[in-house]
């Protein structure tokens, strides 16, 4: 058991069934480890509610919380959140431990821990509280996102829409023939470079963002790259959506970005199907590592992001 992990999570276990581990890949990210028999009765109370009536009907997603929260004890939400909003953790990752192979299960699971932990985001490039993902072998979109043979570099979440995304939730739903592509972490203590950014005179002015026409978003927002919360120094950019005004800036940016991805404090993380990861979205940013190439390759992810309740 992790000595450091949050006073959320100190409480008597008694009562519950899950504990706390150390993730093996990143020094700050706890593991969260149900009770097989909790899982089990979940998957097996939610089974028959489908997943347009989750897209159609916000209130049934907070059913599945309470379902699940009532299985594995009424502490592990108060746990959760306080994972995340400690800042010495700030992640944590859960899964289905093969409890099931079935992706609608693994939808259903996703949405009642983020909705343990708040109300979720619009998505507007599916046009519900989630997304899927696929990565193949092939891809033409006009981003990153699903391109599997380069680096998706450090980025945080919500940066070109006006609405607050305090959490990023990540699940693998499937994949076949995929060697690489493991997710990248990056906590913003952990970076070395960091306060040379941050005392930059640019480091506090605002930037415009704006999306590719793929994420349906025609919003321009301005904000700056650092900035104070109620976690601390927080941080918000991704490259791709970034528009600097000059040449100064366009450089300032591109040294920070290659500052992000060099640095030690960048993890990689292993996700197996069937499990999740929840960061903290203001002073975590994350990526992915470049795939082998393989015709074959597939790979499918659920995203969701919200805010804390």
């Amino acid at each position: 058991m992790n000595a450091s992990r949050p006073a959320a999570a100190l409480s008597s276990h008694e009562q519950t069934r899950f504990r706390l581990t150390d993730h093996p890949e990143h020094h700050r990210i706890l593991q969260v480890q149900v009770d097989p028999g909790a899982l089990a009765g979940f998957v097996d109370e939610v089974r028959q509610i489908d997943v347009q009536n989750l897209e159609y009907v916000p209130f049934m997603r907070y059913k599945l919380a309470d379902v699940l929260a009532r299985h594995v004890g009424e502490d592990f939400a108060a746990t959760l959140i306080g994972i995340l909003k400690d800042r010495r953790h700030g992640g944590f990752t859960v899964g289905l431990q093969d409890m099931s192979t079935d992706a609608t299960d693994f939808v259903r699971f996703g949405t009642a821990i983020a909705h343990i932990l708040g109300p979720c985001n619009h998505d507007a490039m599916s046009g519900t509280y989630y997304a899927r993902v696929v990565v193949k072998h092939t891809d033409d979109s006009d981003s990153y996102l699903r391109q599997a043979y380069r680096l998706f570099t450090m980025h945080t979440d919500g940066t070109f829409v006006s609405e607050a995304t305090d959490w990023l939730l990540m699940m693998k739903l499937a994949q076949e023939h995929a060697i690489g592509g493991e997710s990248r972490f990056l906590h913003m203590d952990d970076w070395d470079d960091r306060n040379r950014f941050v005392d930059h005179r640019l480091g506090t002015r605002p930037f415009l963002y704006k999306a590719p026409g793929s994420k349906n978003v025609s919003e321009m927002v301005e904000r700056p790259l650092f900035f104070q919360t109620e976690f601390g120094l927080s941080i918000s950019f991704i490259d791709q959506f970034v528009q600097p005004r000059n040449r100064e800036e366009a450089a300032f940016l591109c040294d920070l970005s290659a500052s992000m991805e060099a640095s030690p404090g960048t993890k990689e993380v292993s996700l197996p199907v069937g499990e999740l990861v929840v960061l903290n979205n203001y002073f975590y940013v994350h990526g992915r590592a470049p795939f082998e190439k393989n015709e074959s390759l597939f790979r499918e992810l659920m995203r969701q992001r919200g805010m804390f309740a």
